[in-house]
């Protein structure tokens, strides 16, 4: 053989290897096996095979002899990763700390094991949690009154409060011993859902102290004193707790909140007293108009050195009743006109003893790191599935409105463009209920889930927007004049509160998702940080070598793999799934690799200034994002039984999910800072060019046709939502008249035909029925039965109006002045 076609023989079996990511040592003995056999088997000239296995040795030894690589080679690269290395602020590791990694881990892998998300137990409630869900949360829904509270009075009325209080609302996820539900995470989803389904008010009071506020932080962290004082009376409801982070100019940073607490003495009853005298100016603060109890995040500073010899202690946390002297509490924001208790929380110089520090004087200066890991549980349930509930909510609410109402005497629900949006608002709650559901599980299995958490929250929110707004163009005016008949109206004007709260959207998307994920789910990177900062050199030196080596392997192996998946080699790839899904798990497979490619390219280039590259941080956490939703696509559909009726919505999410991860990594090529990077990134991931559509319009035909009428599809994509009629539940009763509205439809295509041959010639529809039934087009009973369902479809369709004086506010606040600017 020559020379070329032993270099390219060579070259095959190393990129087999790499493909199938087998080892070095398996790489070493394959290679040499298979070269000498040619070179003896074949008429191999000698300097042929001489060359071409001097082209091997180097490799081999430099790869397989630690000591050659660690002298020739490692020892300098550590020295360049030490300089290059970002230097992580203390914020920024204790955020990389708080959380666990799952799932994520396998994305970044480049080669997922489904193993690990088929073995994830099924979500499932307990018999207690749905006697809750069935009970007091249907009894809660029941007594909702939207507008009431929105636009009349401004709040939930006494009765409500009692029940929310008295039932135990406040106190989900306070254990039993403390007299609380102690529910799953599950179950706090599922209330979520169908309590937000009917009313954002009503929603956003029961989330918030079942999320990141006092309860939470004292289970964690509280002194068994504070425990016992505090969470029995919070699961009774004789607290109502809220948190203050959120200061004027500290909003998503954080850490650096200006508000202070100064360690100090002072006299109380005659007893001189340790403690801290708190200056703070909060606002956004849910439920703070009507909290009992405050906890406060501030900056501890002890200038006397009271505690020891430190002065900025750091971030610190602490309860402090509302009634303390001091406290400037009760004032209320109105947040884009959804009137839950929301406003500023104001102190000045207001002392408190130490031991209101949450986890007492120990836990001084930890507060980041609390809230940190608090937040990476709370965060993956209370958004999530408030969005996902209102989501669910609006494809059953939409989904009946576009079969009812008609325009040139065609259901608008059957008109294409109606179509396109309807198979949005479907296949986008699909993705979210998999997201929430996954994510919740996830707390449930005692992680700590940072990262998808993060892409949860951001998501299921941005997701909710763009289906509440493709349902608001669909309704039209239905959806615009606000009343006691509009349930959509209220949820578009909120969506921006929810993209706001918990970690701005653009925040979580340029900075968090990719930010902590591309250290904290990566194989290898945070291992090798750890390893370069070692104190011991030579120890330094031994872990890093392995772990870079892994990691070069790593790379070059789902290089190789992105490049011949991107020809099509995809296909082949082993797969869990069935005739339907496994093309779906093999994409998945493919953008992992891909994802992995790219994640170590930017690495690699970009360094720690990719830190301030938000743009192509944010792409990159938009893939490995696409990649965890279709994921949780895959497990809710194989949750559910893989029903096949099922199986457009989940088409429709999938092939949106992969459009936007190809979307996402083609422009992220054109965009990449360095173009030659960014070309040699596009020709290995897209070798052919990209491929990847939109889902298509027969496919969002079908989509959209499951919306329209009452199906075991529907029934599941909106399950979990308040769908028991009564007295305002309106999306209820309107899917009430949906089934009598298509059973009556034959009646009203006989009327139609009758009208277009002329038989029928009235142009007011009360009297083209009477016609209709004169001259026996129609029977009696058809009649009655007509009359009737046309009166309900009115009532669907009507808005409401008001008299002229109805909205003089003028009683609310007599002048500008009362107004204060927060």
């Amino acid at each position: 053989m020559s020379f070329l076609a032993l270099l390219g023989l060579f070259i095959l079996v190393t990129l087999v290897i790499a493909y199938l990511r087998t080892s070095v040592k398996t790489w070493t003995v394959a290679t040499a096996v298979v070269l000498g056999l040619c070179i003896v088997l074949t008429d191999s000239s000698f300097w042929a095979g001489f060359f071409i296995l001097l082209l091997f040795a180097i490799p081999a030894l430099f790869l397989n002899i630690k000591a050659i690589r660690q002298h020739y080679f490692t020892q300098h690269f550590l020295k360049f990763f030490r300089k290059a290395l970002p230097q992580l602020s203390e914020t920024e590791r204790v955020a990389l700390e708080a959380g666990t990694v799952h799932w994520d881990g396998e994305l970044f892998s480049g080669k997922p094991n489904f193993n690990r998300l088929h073995n994830m137990k099924k979500p499932e409630l307990t018999t207690e949690e749905k006697a809750f869900l069935d009970g007091p949360v249907q009894k809660l829904c029941e007594m909702i009154d939207e507008h009431e509270y929105n636009h009349v009075k401004g709040d939930m009325p006494k009765k409500v409060w009692e029940f929310i209080a008295n039932e135990k609302f406040f106190a989900m996820i306070i254990p039993k011993e403390y007299g609380g539900l102690g529910f799953s995470a599950l179950a706090h989803s599922y209330v979520l859902q169908k309590v937000a389904s009917r009313s954002a008010v009503a929603g956003a009071t029961v989330a918030v102290p079942n999320s990141l506020g006092p309860a939470e932080l004292l289970l964690h962290y509280g002194t068994d004193e504070q425990r016992n004082h505090y969470l029995p009376r919070l699961a009774q409801g004789k607290e109502i707790p809220c948190f203050g982070l959120t200061a004027p100019s500290a909003g998503s940073d954080a850490t650096s909140i200006p508000d202070v607490g100064v360690v100090c003495k002072k006299k109380i009853d005659g007893k001189e007293v340790l403690g801290i005298s708190l200056t703070f100016d909060k606002r956004y603060i849910t439920l703070s108009p009507v909290a009992t109890v405050v906890g406060l995040a501030f900056q501890m500073t002890d200038p006397d050195h009271i505690l020891g010899d430190k002065e900025h202690l750091g971030i610190t946390l602490a309860l402090v009743p509302s009634d303390t002297p001091g406290m400037d509490i009760g004032r209320r924001h109105i947040p884009l006109d959804v009137y839950f208790m929301n406003g500023p929380v104001r102190g000045k110089d207001v002392f408190v003893p130490m031991d209101a520090i949450i986890g007492g004087e120990k836990m001084i200066g930890h507060g980041w790191r609390m809230l940190s890991e608090v937040l990476a549980v709370g965060r993956a349930i209370s958004l999530p599935s408030s969005s996902t509930g209102g989501a669910k909510m609006v494809a059953y609410a939409t989904g009946a409105y576009a079969r009812i109402r008609k325009q040139f005497n065609l259901p608008i629900g059957r008109f294409e463009g109606i179509e396109e949006a309807l198979c949005r608002i479907a296949g986008k709650t699909y993705s979210c209920a998999a997201v929430s559901s996954m994510t919740a599980a996830a707390v449930d299995r005692g992680e700590r889930p940072s990262v998808p958490s993060a892409i949860a929250k951001m998501h299921t929110t941005d997701m909710a927007r763009s289906i509440i707004s493709d349902a608001m163009d669909i309704h039209g005016g239905k959806g615009i004049i606000m009343g006691p008949n509009n349930y959509l109206g209220r949820a578009w004007m909120g969506a921006p509160i929810w993209i706001t709260v918990e970690g701005a959207n653009i925040l979580t998307r340029s900075l968090i998702i990719f930010g902590q994920g591309a250290i904290r789910c990566h194989p290898y990177v945070l291992k090798e940080m750890e390893a370069a900062n070692l104190a011991d050199q030579d120890e330094s030196l031994q872990q890093f070598d392995e772990l870079l080596f892994k990691h070069m392997g790593y790379t070059f192996q789902n290089a190789v793999r992105s490049f011949f998946q991107g020809l099509g080699s995809w296909r082949l790839e082993p797969s869990p799934g069935d005739k339907f899904t496994k093309k779906f798990y093999s994409k998945i497979t493919r953008y992992s690799a891909s994802f992995g490619f790219a994640s170590d390219v930017a690495m690699l280039t970009l360094g720690g200034s990719l830190k301030k590259r938000e743009s192509t941080s944010a792409r990159l956490g938009d893939v490995l994002s696409h990649l965890y939703m279709a994921s949780a696509v895959l497990k809710r559909y194989l949750d559910q039984g893989q029903q096949s009726a099922d199986q457009p919505v989940v088409a429709w999410a999938m092939h949106h999910h992969f459009y936007e991860i190809e979307q996402a990594l083609k422009i992220l090529s054109y965009n990449f800072p360095n173009k030659a990077v960014g070309f040699m990134l596009r020709r290995v991931i897209f070798p052919l060019g990209s491929h990847e559509l939109p889902p298509g319009d027969r496919l969002g035909h079908k989509v959209a046709t499951l919306l329209l009428s009452p199906n075991e599809t529907r029934d599941r994509l909106c399950d979990g939502i308040d769908k028991q009629v009564s007295e305002n539940n309106l999306v209820a009763k309107m899917n009430q008249v949906l089934a009598k509205v298509i059973d009556t439809e034959p009646l009203e295509r006989r009327i139609l035909k009758a009208e277009k041959s002329g038989e029928i010639d009235a142009i007011e529809p009360a009297e083209q029925l009477n016609q209709a039934l004169e001259r026996n087009v129609i029977n009696k009973s058809e009649f009655n039965t007509l009359t009737k369902v046309r009166a309900q479809v009115a009532d669907v369709i009507a808005v409401d109006d008001f008299p002229h004086d109805a909205f003089d506010r003028t009683q609310a606040y007599s002048t500008r002045e009362e107004v204060k600017i927060a």
